[in-house]
């Protein structure tokens, strides 16, 4: 029961992570010690789940799919982003400087605790590190292309197959992708409004991309580990500048429903910014809100570390195979 509360909370903290655009739910699977056993588990739904149920029927299946960890991390999720949408739309509207300054300090944070170097860290690491910093900075502008891809359908689905990709990111924002694609307010306002259809399409697209993109990372932890964590690391790294709180948006354009994309931020100090933009800075509540997010990320380490570490890639894989033998 304990393990499943543990489950449900970190699900809540990765759902509300992704309602937020520059932040990654894969970022809040990572400080939580569960990034790498979410990986493999979603990679676990696929043919291989049918042969698992032939051979020992429904609880066969619930081993395979690793239930017991993915229903409560979804219950998680799904309560989280249906009651935080709200408290994370007006908070973006009324208070963006603080919502961001606690994320910063958040990921900030969480780049420290990811990229202590394991044993087997060699020089060439760095460059998987820089790939994923290049990523990270150029994807946000390449995801206006997808809103001229076709017929709004299409464009639904082509969406969440990025957006979900991005949730398996750590860094990289699968909200703040909708955003540079056209799309984060018509998927929040089909969530707050229950639009099933448009709901379905999504997350139709979010199916296949769920189904793709967890079985390249899985072989990617699975076969060039400390590579792929450094690759990771530079796409928290490289999130970093979308939440600095004092930044001016210089370019946008208009999607065709008439939401506004950013597509470039002028980065400022905290006086520089009041004095472009007449806007109060509020230095102090948003450095607080850096070291409480900071601190978090702290705790929830401390905590990890007495949990013991989390699965590697195919030690669930071995325990049932173990089991059937």
């Amino acid at each position: 029961m304990k393990r499943h509360l543990e489950l449900v909370l970190k699900g809540a903290g990765m759902g509300a992570a992704d309602a937020v655009p520059g932040v990654s739910g894969g970022t809040i699977a990572f400080i939580t010690g569960i990034y790498e056993e979410l990986i493999h588990t979603v990679k676990q739904f696929g043919p291989s789940a049918l042969g698992a149920w032939r051979r020992g029927g429904m609880a066969a299946l619930a081993r395979h799919l690793n239930l017991a960890f993915l229903l409560p991390l979804l219950a998680g999720i799904a309560a989280s982003l249906v009651s935080v949408a709200h408290l994370v739309v007006w908070l973006m509207e009324v208070q963006p400087r603080l919502l961001d300054g606690f994320f910063f300090g958040l990921v900030a944070s969480s780049a420290l605790v990811v990229g202590r170097h394991p044993a087997d860290w060699r020089w060439w690491h760095v460059v998987p590190l820089g790939v994923g910093l290049l990523l990270a900075y150029g994807l946000p502008s390449l995801m206006p292309l997808v809103a001229g891809i076709g017929s709004p359908d299409l464009v639904l689905v082509v969406g969440g197959a990025i957006a979900i990709s991005a949730l398996l990111l750590p860094g990289v924002s699968g909200s703040f992708l909708l955003l540079t694609m056209g799309l984060y307010g018509t998927v929040m306002e089909a969530i707050r409004g229950f639009d099933l259809a448009l709901i379905a399409t999504f997350g139709g697209g979010c199916l296949i991309g769920l189904f793709v993109f967890s079985r390249v990372l899985s072989w990617l932890l699975d076969h060039f580990h400390t590579a792929t964590l450094q690759l990771l690391l530079g796409f928290i790294l490289g999130s970093l500048p979308m939440l600095w709180p004092w930044r001016e948006l210089v370019r946008y354009q208009l999607a065709p429903g008439g939401q506004m994309i950013p597509l470039d931020y002028r980065y400022l100090t905290p006086g520089d910014f009041s004095a472009v933009t007449g806007e109060p800075a509020q230095l102090t509540a948003v450095v607080a809100l850096m070291l409480t997010g900071a601190a978090l990320v702290w705790l929830v380490g401390r905590t990890n570390r007495g949990a013991g570490a989390p699965a590697r890639p195919g030690a669930l894989k071995d325990k049932e195979e173990g089991s059937d033998a």
